[in-house]
């Protein structure tokens, strides 16, 4: 062990998972790093753990779509998509949730949904509250599966292909936009919406504000109200000749 160097860590790591992404390899150099670490310094393993840096991983990528051009792409997309597409921004459910919902996860009197542990990204429980929009693409499905909510020729949507989305987005002159967007789409109109930040992390079950703030900037009207503060501390200052009509004309 005591042999081990930072470049057999990253190509162990590159070799193990060759088709995912920089951010999941970062996790296992990440649990590596740690893993050595302690055979430093609690273990007495070795003398010196080796210095892992980890890739650098690009910008997180946020598309979304106006209300005008998702009511396009639903109007191409064929009918067992549509409830699919409407409870994605209805509620913000990753795909993957979308997809496995099954009837058991819904309360229609309360008007919420959950998603287990095992099954959200965070691997914490999620509570979805659900609007009226959610609650009509549901009602659309009362009676076609007695376990699954949204199937496709009495089948689960788990693996079905993403060509009728894609081909429904061209039809509506959309351009690069995938089925996770849809949940930027929902997370970007409720913050323009003057949902906080804070709450919407709750409604996203996102584990950390980090995420959270890849849509802070599509709040500034939202966040205006807050520096009026400032004119109320500031509106018993003393005014200079200056700040008079003579600079008023000048900002004019």
């Amino acid at each position: 062990m005591h042999k081990i160097t930072a470049d057999q860590c990253k190509k162990a790591v590159l070799e193990a998972a060759p088709e995912a992404g920089k951010a999941t390899h970062n996790r296992y150099l990440a649990l590596l790093r740690a893993l050595l670490r302690k055979a430093e310094k609690e273990w007495d393993w070795i003398e010196k753990a080796p210095h892992i840096s980890l890739f650098h991983e690009a910008t997180c990528r946020i598309r979304w779509i106006t209300p005008e051009e998702a009511q396009r792409l639903i109007s191409f997309l064929p009918k067992h998509l549509v409830p699919v597409v409407q409870i994605a921004l209805a509620t913000g459910l990753r795909r993957s949730n979308v997809y496995g919902l099954k009837w058991d996860q819904i309360n229609m009197q309360k008007h919420i949904a959950w998603i287990h542990p095992d099954e959200a990204k965070a691997r914490r429980a999620i509570g979805v509250p659900l609007n009226k929009t959610a609650i009509e693409a549901l009602l659309s499905r009362l009676g076609k599966h007695h376990e699954f909510v949204f199937t496709f020729r009495g089948k689960p949507l788990k693996g079905v292909s993403d060509s009728a989305f894609k081909k429904a987005c061209q039809l509506a002159g959309i351009q690069d936009f995938r089925f996770h967007d849809l949940r930027h789409t929902w997370a970007s109109w409720l913050i323009q919406a003057g949902v906080g930040l804070a709450e919407l992390q709750k409604l996203g079950g996102w584990e950390t504000m980090a995420m959270v703030m890849r849509y802070a900037h599509l709040a500034p009207d939202h966040l205006r109200k807050h520096t009026w503060h400032i004119d109320n501390l500031m509106a018993d200052f003393s005014h200079t000749e200056e700040t008079s009509p003579n600079l008023e004309r000048k900002i004019a």
